[in-house]
């Protein structure tokens, strides 16, 4: 960081916006440094600077890749020029001030290496690299003067604070591409950026549906993986390439939030690509190349419901009548977030209901973490923590960069929630467990108080439209459930831990509480309920990209939760 400040007082870059660290969104991968400014034709700007300490490195064999000294040991790493164009591709893809608005940042990239001395023959500067050199350029301790005039071309003008701001309260949206390939609004553009593990499954996936499609036999593809493992990512990338490379894919989900958040994204003509999982009963045999089902643990035993008609009523099984429609089906699922017990997908019963089909089966498993800032520790404190799964990490550590806090009123959680929202708005929600009842919205259209715990009063998202809770501004003033919360991310989450769960510390084992739910569905699995209610607050706890607040109803569960923090305190 004091090597690039020195250049940016050599430049006189003084009068600009920087930004340190920037987080990828949805992953853990940061970017060093953005200087953002405006250039001799007032256009908005901003550059990346990817910074080394590297003095030296090998050629390698990969086509973007190098061998240097990083974490005590040599290991083959991307080029620094590879791996900035690749920050910039995917922010350009997915971030909205880079492409939203009818006068976008304009975004470029370079790389500082500045305790290397330039040599034309060094690997880093050999033929397979020219190209990227050119898109990204790199700049050695020796010619920071190039450094410099490259940075004054983008940024001369300065009054760099303005285009900061616009990229702080813009949004992430990884739909952009997907609504471009499918209302072919836009083409010959690059592919969504995939970063690390990402690519690896993308590519595995992408070839065994390619492959699956010309075989006689149908093919059936797990993918396996946690909270915030990349699953909805990968599967919003492989639509929209299945799509541009001709094959006819759809995408289904149970989930009602999900699925028309994705549908206002892309838009009335692309919407029909978009369905749910009890959308294809009556589908022909084959009728869609390849269909990918994500959250597949919330397929059921039916598709038939009570708002069926009679003549279509049928007792196949779900599983089967996604399996019949499509030559490939790829499923995204993870087994610890079923929360009904009309939610019966599980990778065993994929298995089963693939076998008896005699289909083509493969099987994946994700678990590289781009959510909780990218903290494993976190998801795996969570499961452990909860008596899911377990774990080897038993304590959590408050210096971890993940910023988890316990508060000792809903009132003081609400309060850091909604200070989110004014530094970021929109960015941050409040959720609890299924404990209130759930009232319609009054004449007027205002929504009734129903989560009361003692002087704290708010309402549910909005019953006859909950599934624009997690999108809408109008979210932020209203609880949320795991049923709007799921597949979706945040910045900040705020969750009451409410009366239907809590730890018997005499007892040593968590126990749910039926009667203190309002959820008529779960309540109805009897011994499974308390397995149902964990899940459900698994999902909740791990849906923040940095930060979870948590207020506990019940104080002998907050005491065994802080017993598995390190210097807990509450706030």
């Amino acid at each position: 960081m004091r090597a690039i400040s020195q250049v940016f007082q050599y430049a006189k870059l003084l009068d600009h916006g920087v930004i340190l660290e920037y987080q990828l969104p949805l992953s853990s991968k940061r970017i060093d440094c953005i200087i953002c400014g405006h250039d001799k034709k007032e256009q908005e700007n901003a550059t990346i600077i990817e910074l080394k300490q590297w003095e030296s490195c090998e050629k390698a064999d990969g086509a973007n890749e190098v061998i240097t000294w990083v974490g005590g040991a040599k290991r083959e790493v991307l080029h620094p020029s590879a791996q900035v164009g690749q920050y910039q591709l995917y922010l350009q893809d997915t971030h909205t001030a880079f492409y939203k608005s009818h006068n976008p940042i304009h975004l470029n990239s370079c790389t500082y290496l500045h305790n290397y001395s330039y040599n034309p023959n060094d690997v880093l500067f050999s033929l397979k690299f020219s190209d990227i050199l050119k898109k990204y350029p790199l700049f050695t301790a020796d010619n920071v003067d190039n450094l410099t005039e490259y940075l004054n071309d983008k940024l001369s003008k300065g009054n760099g604070i303005d285009v900061l701001k616009r990229i702080e309260e813009s949004k992430y949206r990884p739909s952009k591409k997907l609504m471009d390939h499918v209302s072919n609004v836009i083409k010959n553009k690059p592919e969504y950026i995939l970063l690390d593990e990402q690519l690896i499954v993308y590519d595995k996936v992408f070839a065994c549906a390619k492959k699956g499609f010309k075989d006689k036999s149908k093919t059936v593809i797990i993918i396996k993986g946690g909270p915030g493992t990349g699953k909805s990512v990968i599967a919003i990338n492989l639509m929209a390439d299945l799509l541009r490379d001709g094959f006819n894919a759809q995408y289904a989900t149970g989930s009602k939030t999900f699925t028309e958040t994705l549908r206002k994204i892309i838009g009335r003509r692309g919407s029909v690509q978009f369905n749910y999982f009890n959308g294809y009963g009556q589908a022909d045999n084959n009728a869609v190349d390849v269909l990918i089902c994500d959250e597949a643990h919330r397929i059921r035993e039916t598709s038939a419901s009570r708002f069926t008609k009679k003549h279509l009523r049928t007792e196949v099984p779900q599983i089967e009548e996604l399996i019949k429609a499509a030559k490939v089906v790829v499923f995204f699922i993870d087994d610890n977030q079923i929360v009904r017990p009309t939610e019966t997908g599980s990778v065993d019963y994929i298995k089963y209901s693939a076998s008896k089909k005699r289909c083509t089966l493969f099987e994946y498993e994700l678990d590289v973490q781009f959510r909780c800032n990218g903290s494993e520790a976190f998801v795996n404190w969570i499961n452990n923590t909860l008596g899911i799964k377990r774990t080897a990490n038993v304590i959590w550590d408050l210096h971890e960069e993940f910023d988890f806090k316990i508060f000792n009123s809903p009132q003081s959680l609400r309060k850091a929630i909604e200070g989110k929202n004014q530094d970021k708005p929109n960015s941050a929600r409040l959720v609890t467990g299924y404990c209130w009842p759930w009232s319609n919205p009054r004449p007027d259209g205002s929504l009734v108080e129903d989560v009361v715990i003692g002087d704290f009063k708010m309402p549910w998202e909005k019953k006859d439209k909950f599934w624009e809770w997690a999108n809408e501004y109008s979210g932020m003033n209203q609880m949320g459930t795991v049923y709007t919360a799921q597949g979706f991310e945040f910045d900040y989450i705020g969750v009451i831990i409410g009366p239907d769960l809590s730890y018997n510390l005499d007892k040593t084992k968590w126990e749910g509480h039926p009667e203190r739910s309002h959820d008529t569905t779960v309540k109805r699995s009897k011994e499974k309920f308390t397995e149902m209610v964990k899940n459900a607050y698994r999902v909740l706890l791990s849906r923040g990209m940095k930060g979870c607040y948590v207020y506990f109803m019940d104080k002998n569960t907050e005491r065994f939760v802080k017993s598995r923090i390190e210097g807990a305190i509450s706030t």
